[in-house]
Formats: structure tokens, sequence, C-alpha cells
């Protein structure tokens, strides 16, 4: 049982060395910086920071408990396709959509032009360049959160919350707000902590908007201060408030207590009738309107002028850049997962499962506090080496390259990877592993023969997900990637911010497209599961 244990240790350390370099800076300021920060910077982060996280869990929690509550407990025009369709934004990263709706619907855009043009509007739309644009535009990004979650609540309770609302008198209305939306509440906590999280990390839809947040100042203290430890202080003011967040996450999966229906029960969908039934089709519609359809027309359209133009070997690089290291990362996540899900069932232990849980903890701190923690232990080790080696001053063994994004992708989407592994691994029976021991198969053997086989469609699932969220990670390939060396997101990164975004339409759409095939096929078997 020692290798499981060192295993467990090492994949959780790689997790606390990151955050301990991080919290261990804060007692060492550089006084001149934080002064500048303290005046002008510091105030304007909390405050935009607080805005946007108010902002955007309202509009979360309003287009996803709506949205869930339609597709789960009535039938209306096109309620199948909505019921997975509107998972679809999920596949187009944040900033992505961020700057096709500043195309779309800008001053300049075509939406305000037409208006102005067809109608007369003096001024066509009101200004979208705001902290109101940022926040809507987030909104339709992160819903899918609560409403998956919350689809999956309001499904598991039927048409229990109509019919006992029904028995004290109460309208369907009425019994939503009264009966359904408490009782799924845990849930829709669950999915607004986790939208949350992804808006706290966030750092290429704020960079788009202009809108500074503490993503930015970390970067910003790293490469235009040229201040590490600023970045590092920065950082673990972030994370603070990141753990805050995760703890109430951990709660509010521990209140989920409803048992489920019954299959019979789900399929017993009120149908709507009349204006109702129009309505609620029109409204699913203008969701994944404007967060998924119009921005990949739009998308379509500016690829189409840029063709010719952009089409050529550079793009092919890049895309070449993002496709090799998404596989590189999906590879070894799925692997490091799949042996700490082993070492976790092998000891079986309250203590291997608070080590297996602090290691997966990854996906919810920010790429850029992971680029940071993850930089310092390496540089250091880095120095350490040349200096061992007497190699020249200024030389460099493991900055700089590819193993250091790696080391970060692993421990960011650690727990995407472990969450599929360990689900395949509980329908494997302790009986077959019995059995195959007691026939003299054991260690690396029992890992080929048993469960390698058995785990083909978990280990697949896990690296499907890995590649595509490393596909769209930005911060951690912005700020840890070789010097000149880009991938389709840095790419976007470069165009958005000088204003060329059409140049940016064929890498974002390369990504969409990348990020679809997991969307619908997840989508499609949960479909046939509720429906």
């Amino acid at each position: 049982m020692l290798l499981p244990r060192l295993w467990l240790a090492l994949c959780m350390a790689a997790l606390v060395l990151p955050l301990a370099v991080i919290v261990a800076s804060v007692g060492d300021f550089d006084a001149e910086i934080w002064a500048f920060l303290l005046e002008f910077q510091l105030p304007l982060l909390l405050q935009n920071t607080l805005i946007l996280l108010l902002g955007v869990g309202v509009g979360v929690t309003v287009l996803g408990t709506t949205a869930a509550w339609l597709t789960a407990l009535y039938d209306f025009p096109l309620r199948r396709f909505f019921f997975w369709g509107l998972m679809l934004p999920l596949a187009m990263p944040a900033y992505v959509l961020a700057f096709t709706q500043l195309g779309l619907f800008d001053y300049t855009g075509p939406v305000s032009t037409f208006l102005r043009e067809r109608w007369g509007f003096a001024h066509g739309l009101p200004e979208i360049r705001n902290q109101w644009g940022l926040i809507a535009t987030m909104s339709l990004t992160f819903y899918p959160y609560v409403y998956l979650l919350s689809r999956n609540a309001f499904g598991s309770m039927g048409q229990r919350a109509l019919e006992v609302g029904a028995s004290f008198g109460l309208s369907p209305l009425q019994a939503f707000w009264r009966v359904a939306l408490p009782m799924a509440r845990p849930w829709i906590a669950g999915g607004l902590i986790l939208a949350l999280m992804e808006t706290l990390a966030d750092f290429g839809t704020v960079s788009v908007f202009g809108y500074d947040t503490f993503t930015t100042a970390i970067y910003q203290a790293w490469f235009d201060f040229f201040s590490l430890e600023t970045a590092k202080q920065l950082a673990a003011l972030l994370v603070t408030v990141v753990f805050v967040l995760l703890v109430l996450e951990q709660l509010s999966r521990g209140r989920r207590r409803f048992t489920q229906a019954g299959k019979a029960q789900q399929q017993r969908r009120k149908t709507l009738r009349g204006s109702r039934r129009w309505l609620a089709t029109a409204y699913c519609s203008l969701i994944l309107l404007l967060a998924f359809a119009l921005p990949v027309m739009q998308l379509l359209w500016w690829a189409g002028e840029t063709w010719h133009s952009h089409f050529n070997e550079t793009l092919w690089l890049h895309a070449w850049h993002s496709f090799a290291i998404s596989l590189m990362a999906a590879l070894l996540t799925a692997a490091v997962a799949l042996l700490l899900a082993l070492a976790k069932r092998s000891l079986n232990s309250k203590s291997a499962a608070v080590a297996a849980r602090v290691a997966t903890l990854g996906y919810g701190i920010p790429g850029t506090v992971l680029a940071v923690g993850v930089f310092v232990p390496v540089a250091w080790l880095d120095n350490y080496l040349v200096e061992w080696f007497r190699l020249p001053e200024g030389s460099a063994i493991l900055k700089g390259t590819l193993l250091v994004m790696l080391l970060a992708y692993v421990i960011r989407f650690l727990a995407v990877a472990y969450s599929a592994n360990e689900a395949g691994l509980e329908r494997i029976g302790r009986q077959q592993e019995e059995t195959a021991r007691s026939l003299g198969v054991t260690g690396f053997a029992l890992l080929r023969r048993v469960h390698l086989p058995l785990l083909k469609g978990a280990l697949g699932t896990a690296m499907l997900m890995v590649f595509v969220d490393v596909m769209k990670e930005m911060p951690i390939t912005l700020m840890t990637r070789p010097y000149n060396w880009d991938t389709l997101a840095t790419r976007v990164y470069t165009f958005t911010t000088e204003g060329q975004y059409a140049f940016a339409a064929l890498p974002s759409l390369a990504m969409v497209l990348t990020g679809l095939l997991p969307v619908i096929l997840f989508s499609q078997l949960d479909e046939r599961k509720n429906a």
C-alpha cells in the first residue's frame, strides 16, 4: 500500500505547493507598487469584481432556472431540441462570445447600423462596451451550469411540484415559486457557485471588454510591472475568494437530499396551450440565439471575409500547437487521474478520499493563479539545476518549456479526468479484482489486463473533456508558453486586444467546433436518459 499513498501525496502536493508559494508571498510587499495599487487599482478591482459577481449571479440564475423549468416540466414546440440545445453555449469560449457580441451590437456593428439606417434610431442600440454588456455576455456563457443542475432537480420532481401546488390551490407560477424553487435550491446554488468561480477565473472576456479584475491585474503585475511578487500577492487575494466559493459549493452539495421520482413520473409533462406554448419557444430561442447561433453566424461571416488572407501556414501552425499541447495534456492528465482513482480505491479510507479531493481542487483555481504558482517553484528548481551543472548565467533548463504549461494544465483539469475515471471504476466490482489477484494477476498486470479494458470508455471521456478544456484555455497558455509559441487561443487574444475581430474568427471557429462534439454527445446521452 506504499505506492498508492505516495501517489496520493504527490498529487496533493502538486496542488498545495503552488498555493503555498502564493500564500507565502503575502509578507513581502513592494511598497511603491502597492502604494499605487491601493490608491488607484485595488478599490476599483474590488468594486468591479463585486459588481460582476452580483450581476452574473443574478443573470445565470434567472436564465438557467427558467429555461430548466420550461424544458423539464412542460411540452411545447421544439422542447426536445431545447432540452439539449441550451447546453450548446458551453462549446463557445467566453472570450469568443465577448468579441462576437461586441462585433454584432457595438455602435459600428451590423445590428446598430441596421437600426440607424432602416428605423432611424439616432444612436442604434445602447452602449454595450461596459460592465452591463460584460455581465450580459458572461451570463449567456455560464448559465448552462445552473441550467443543467436545476433541470436535473426539476426533472427528478416530475409533476410533484405542480400537483402539490394544485392541491393547495396554487397556479403553476405560484407552485414554481413556493414549492419547486425551494426544493431545487441546493442544485441551483451548486450551479450558481460553479458559474461564479468561472467568472472569477475569467481572463479573456474581461480583457476584451477592457474591464479590470483580479485576473487582469495579476497578468499586468507580472508582465507590465515586472513584479512577480505583486502578482503572487494579488493571486493570494483571489485564492481566498475562490476557496470561500469552494466551501459554499461543498455545502450546497451536502444539502442535496431529494429522491428521484422515477422515469415514468418524469415523462408526464404538462402540455402548454395557446400563446404560452409559443412564448416558451420564443424565450428559449432568444437565449440560444444570443448565446450561440448569432455569434456562430458572425464568426462564419468574418471567416468568409478573411479566408483568403488568413488561411495560411501560420494558422496551421497555431492549430497544430493547440492540437499537440491539448493531446499531450489530455493523455497525461487522464493517466494521472486514473492512477489517483486507483490509489483511492485500493486504500479505501477517509484520509485517501480527502487527499483525492484536495488533489482535484485545481479546477476551481483561476488559470492566472496557477500560472504564477507553478512558475515560481519551477524557476527556483531551474536556477538550482543551472548552478548545479555550472551552466552559463542566464541559461534555462525548465523555464520557457512546454513542461511548465503541461504541469499547470494537469493541476487545473485533473478534476475533470478524475470524475470520469472514478465513475468508470465504480462499475468494476471488487470481486473481479479479487478473482484476478487469486489467479496471480497483480500490480501493473492487473491494471493492463483488468482495469484498462473495462475503462476504455471512461478514459476516452476523460481525455476528450480535458482536450477540449485545454484547447480553450487562455491565461495559463498566455503566461507560461515558450517564447513566440502561439496557439489558437493566444492568437485570438492578440487579435481581439488589437480590435481585429474578423481575423480572430477562424481560430475561434476551430475551438467552437472542437467543443461542440462533447457537448452534443453528453447532452444527447442525458436527453435519452431523462426525456
